[in-house]
């Protein structure tokens, strides 16, 4: 993980983002570059996965209220309560770089490794979105410029997750062949590293496809395990999509409060209340981890409890109605964020996508029974032992940090075979536990929403639906998708509302389920 040092670069880039018209002399800045080229249109698409998709301060923690680690105390949140809106494609109109990116490369090598880096972003970006709503722009989408097509037919959910998966078995190609490239705030455009996490990506999401392993068109397994046979994958926490943080202005940790006054309101405040859908698996496996993730609870420590004690930890029930929540804050009897993620401005770097989360998708399909060799249980370990070491070396040693509950290596080392913690039981036990670790591996890290997501994908960990308190509509059901976006239905109602009709009987509501769900 490179330290990132191109945030304040990219001010002068949104003629080229938007590409659309040519503007005359008169209407340059002066003060902005008017040249681009490859390796900074290479950092503006790695920020918008990175820098961007993270976001700061109240931002950040939106995805974690949704994946139910913690409550909000501000105000009814919708995330929180199971709401959920409007969808953007935003996150796609970055890929418009892509072709100036590849016209401004200098040489043969950093062309198909800058061509490598566009496909893996384009991947990516299309995940994330069509995860999110189903059938979607995919072929057609980014095409105004260059073929006037402004109203972008939707391609089949299934027509997207095809593009997908060609776009990471092209990416690894060309990274495979392509140099070491500028532009990167990552791993300092390192090829290697590009394209270990391209294919451990790609392994994500054929795991996402787990239902359609009889579908010809996919030959899911078997790619999964050609993959695993022939391509180089993410080593270690070292090998994280994730982004570092400095005492640089515009560059701490997004819930730090250092230095003092750097406008964090919301830690001030105490807004946040950790659940206990984090913490009670933390407290019945015995794992460390929670003593950096929380605070104890002060009133447990006013009754005598030390701060090394799990019973001290107190989680709250995310599903209560906000009044009961604001009753419980009141009474200060619950465990809120370790004071490293305020204090810290480099607390740990963020991670998109993650080793652990690679360690549990192999074990995981392992389970399925979609790989031999290796056992389940020596991936979860791995999974397990990675975030650990992650953590640990990310956390100074200073007891306000980790409660005196340190986690050395031989803690680390035999804990994922600890009673209680090794995998046993039937398959489905057996998933529910790896699922249940890469939830716990992912808190304040990973894409967005990816803990709601598998949840949505295999219903673990367990969260309760509170009818009395749940936003969505009907209250009784789990949200499962987001409504498309207004732009779509204001620019391009034609196809949008064909893709409604087509997949979810002209309803474009939050309970409908989408092909991959199927």
């Amino acid at each position: 993980m490179k330290i990132l040092k191109y945030i304040l670069l990219l001010s002068g880039l949104a003629v080229v983002i938007d590409g659309c018209q040519k503007y005359e002399e008169i209407n340059t800045n002066p003060n902005v570059t008017t040249q681009v080229n490859s390796s900074m249109l290479a950092t503006t698409m790695i920020l918008n996965i990175t820098k961007n998709s993270i976001s700061s301060q109240k931002s950040f923690m939106q995805p974690f209220l949704l994946g139910k680690y913690l409550t909000w105390g501000e105000g009814q949140e919708g995330f929180q309560y199971n709401k959920l809106g409007r969808t953007d494609f935003d996150s796609v109109k970055v890929l418009r770089n892509i072709p100036p990116m590849l016209k401004y490369a200098t040489t043969d090598g950093l062309r198909k490794s800058y061509e490598g880096l566009g496909h893996f972003i384009s991947a990516y970006q299309f995940f994330i979105s069509t995860m999110q709503v189903g059938d979607m722009p995919y072929s057609e989408a980014n095409k105004g410029e260059s073929d006037r097509i402004l109203q972008p037919k939707y391609d089949a959910q299934k027509t997207v997750f095809l593009g997908i998966l060609k776009e990471l078995d092209l990416a690894n190609e060309l990274f495979a062949t392509g140099d070491n490239f500028a532009g990167d705030p990552v791993y300092g455009g390192k090829v290697d590293n590009w394209r270990r996490l391209t294919n451990s990506f790609e392994l994500h999401v054929l795991l996402n496809l787990y239902k359609k392993t009889s579908d010809a068109d996919f030959k899911v397994i078997e790619r999964f395990k050609d993959i695993v046979a022939n391509r180089p994958l993410m080593r270690d926490y070292k090998d994280n999509f994730a982004l570092a943080y400095t005492a640089m202005a515009g560059q701490n940790y997004p819930w730090s409060d250092v230095p003092a006054g750097s406008g964090n309101s919301f830690v001030k405040s105490n807004y946040t209340m950790l659940s206990n859908v984090l913490l009670d698996p933390l407290k019945a496996m015995k794992d460390k981890r929670l003593f950096y993730f929380a605070k104890p609870s002060p009133v447990k420590i006013a009754a005598g409890a030390t701060q090394s004690d799990y019973n001290a930890y107190v989680g709250v029930e995310p599903s209560n109605a906000f009044t009961a929540l604001q009753t419980t804050r009141g009474s200060k009897d619950y465990s809120d964020l370790n004071n490293r993620y305020v204090q810290l401005v480099n607390a740990e770097p963020v991670s998109v996508f993650s080793y652990w989360d690679l360690q549990f998708a192999l074990a995981e399909a392992t389970v399925r029974g979609w790989l031999g060799g290796a056992a389940a249980q020596t991936y979860y370990a791995a999974g397990i032992s990675g975030s650990m070491k992650f953590i640990a070396v990310n956390t100074p040693d200073l007891a306000d940090y980790h409660h005196n509950m340190k986690m050395d290596d031989a803690y680390i080392n035999a804990y994922p075979s600890a009673e209680g913690v090794v995998l046993t039981g039937s398959a489905e036990q057996q998933i529910a536990q790896i699922i249940t670790q890469k939830y716990l591996a992912n808190f304040l890290q990973g894409s967005r929403f990816i803990s709601w997501f598998e949840n949505r994908r295999t219903g673990y960990p367990v969260f309760k639906l509170n009818p009395a308190s749940s936003l969505n509509i009907p209250s009784s059901n789990f949200p499962v998708r987001w409504f498309y976006p207004s732009a779509e239905l204001n620019y391009n109602s034609a196809n949008v509302t064909a893709a409604i009709a087509s997949q979810y009987n002209g309803s474009d509501d939050n309970n409908q389920l989408m092909w991959i769900l199927k």
